[in-house]
C-alpha cells in the first residue's frame, strides 16, 4: 500500500508538471503566433489569439492546431475607393484546422467562421452625404443610418425643394444583403417622398442605395451574412486555406 501510495503521489507530480509545462507552452505560442498576425496584416495593435483544446504539447507534436480564436479591434480594411480605409469593429473569428510551421513564421487554417460591426457612421461615408440634384429644383444627400429594427436599416435623407430645405428629414427602411463576398449593398424597400414632387426612381435611388466594398480581410477571409444591428452593421465571416502567418 505504500508503495502505491508512492507511486500515487509521483503521477500526480509529474501530471502537475505537465500541465504547468503545457500552459507555459501555450502562452509562449499564443503570444509568438499574435506577433506574426500583427506583422502580416500590418495591424496597429496586438490582436488577442487563444489556442483552444488541451493537451497543447500534443497537438503541437501532430503539427496541427484543432481550434484557434483571433481577436482584433478596429481593423482597417480596403473600401476599394481609390486607397480608402473602413473600420471594422470588433473582428472575432475562429479558426479550425490550423497547420503550422516549427517556428510558427507560418500558419494556415483549413476553415474559418466569425463575426464583426461595421458602425453606421463608416458606413456612412460611402452614403451620397453631400447634396444631390434628383429633380430640377430638388436636391438630396443622406444624413443618416441607423437601427430600423427587424434586420433593415434606417436610411434619413435631407431635401431641399425650390431652395426651402423641408422641414424634416425623410427616412427609408433598406434591406442590406452580400454581393460577391465582398460588398455590403444597402437597397431601399421603398421610395421616400420630397415634399410632394414626382422624382423617377432611379434618381431617388441614387441617394438612397449604395454598397461599401470591402477588401483584404485577415487571411482572406470574405463576408457571408449581414443585419442591421443597435450599434452598426453586424457581419458574419467565413474562409477556407485561410492565411494566419508567412
Amino acid at each position: 500500500m505504500r508503495a502505491l501510495r508512492i507511486l500515487l503521489i509521483v503521477v500526480v507530480i509529474l501530471g502537475g508538471l505537465f500541465v504547468i509545462a503545457d500552459r507555459v507552452a501555450v502562452n509562449f505560442a499564443e503570444g509568438e503566433a499574435a506577433d506574426r498576425l500583427k506583422t502580416t496584416e500590418n495591424l496597429s495593435a496586438t490582436p488577442d489569439v487563444s489556442i483552444k483544446g488541451f493537451p497543447f504539447l500534443t497537438q503541437v507534436v501532430g503539427g496541427s492546431l484543432d481550434d484557434i480564436e483571433v481577436g482584433i479591434t478596429n481593423y482597417e480594411a480596403a473600401a476599394g475607393n481609390g486607397g480608402q480605409k473602413i473600420r471594422i469593429d470588433d473582428l472575432q473569428a475562429d479558426m479550425r484546422g490550423v497547420e503550422f510551421s516549427g517556428d510558427y513564421s507560418s500558419a494556415t487554417a483549413s476553415s474559418a467562421t466569425g463575426t464583426a460591426t461595421i458602425a453606421y457612421d463608416e458606413l456612412l461615408k460611402t452614403a451620397k452625404s453631400e447634396p444631390t440634384q434628383v429633380a430640377p429644383g430638388v436636391t438630396a444627400n443622406v444624413v443618416g443610418l441607423s437601427d430600423g429594427g427587424n434586420g433593415k436599416i434606417k436610411v434619413t435623407v435631407e431635401a431641399t425643394v425650390l431652395g426651402t430645405k423641408l422641414p424634416e428629414p425623410v427616412s427609408v427602411l433598406s434591406s442590406v444583403t452580400v454581393i460577391d463576398g465582398d460588398t455590403v449593398r444597402v437597397k431601399a424597400d421603398g421610395l421616400p417622398k420630397f415634399g410632394g414632387v414626382q422624382i423617377a426612381e432611379s434618381r431617388v435611388r441614387a441617394i438612397t442605395d449604395f454598397q461599401q466594398k470591402i477588401d483584404g480581410l485577415p487571411g482572406g477571409i470574405q463576408l457571408d451574412k449581414v443585419q442591421a444591428a443597435p450599434n452598426g452593421v453586424g457581419i458574419t465571416v467565413k474562409g477556407s486555406n485561410v492565411r494566419l502567418a508567412g
